[in-house]
């Protein structure tokens, strides 16, 4: 019987490693069989004195492990929270800031909805409703959710603004690790809807 070549099997594994890892649909195991992949790789990459795939995979390796370990962070804040612990506490450490002039818009009504924005300080205005929100406020969630995923309002700042972003895809990542987002995105809606019809003048039915 002949002698089982340890470098193919090195690269077999890691084949299979990199296949079973694009079949994950959640990001931890994802992450993990991704690993696992690279380490095979860059083991068969240094035995065959392949300095550039070494250097490639070595690479993917450290991107890997850093995207698995912030994941990790993200989801032990998301486990830590409470039902009362505000949004800021759990969520805005995994957002991006952005500052922003007073006058300048957030975004228009018909743009295509890509994030959510957190107001951290100042005050902005929804022109067509003629609401000011401050400091807390969370806009931009329904466009994300409706079905031509357009904003249905235009906002601008009202004074200098210190926001917080964070796009579609990583809300709908958070949603699948953890459903407390989603439920939190529908009260806020429902709650923008009420608010909604209570400004709407009263009709008679005829």
């Amino acid at each position: 019987m002949p002698a089982i070549d340890p470098l193919l099997v090195l690269l077999a594994v890691g084949g299979v490693l990199t296949l079973l890892s694009n079949l994950m649909k959640r990001m931890v195991p994802l992450r993990i069989f991704a690993l696992a992949a690279n380490s095979f790789f860059l083991a068969y990459a240094s035995i065959r004195h392949d300095w550039m795939n070494t250097a490639l995979q070595g690479a993917l390796l450290l991107v890997n492990a850093y995207r698995l370990w912030d994941l990790q962070r993200l989801l032990t804040a998301l486990a830590s929270a409470h039902a009362d612990t505000p949004l800021k506490d759990w969520l805005l450490p995994y957002m991006k800031k952005k500052n922003f002039k007073a006058g300048e818009i957030l975004f228009s009504k018909g743009d295509t909805a890509h994030q959510l924005i957190y107001i951290r300080k100042g005050t902005v205005k929804l022109v067509e409703r003629g609401t000011t929100l401050g400091a807390g406020a969370l806009v931009g969630e329904i466009g994300l959710f409706t079905e031509d995923r357009k904003r249905t309002a235009t906002i601008i700042c009202e004074t200098a603004c210190i926001c917080y972003t964070m796009t579609d895809e990583a809300i709908y990542l958070l949603y699948f690790q953890n459903p407390k987002l989603g439920f939190y995105l529908i009260r806020l809606i429902v709650q923008r809807l009420l608010q909604d019809l209570q400004r709407r003048p009263a009709t008679t039915a005829s």
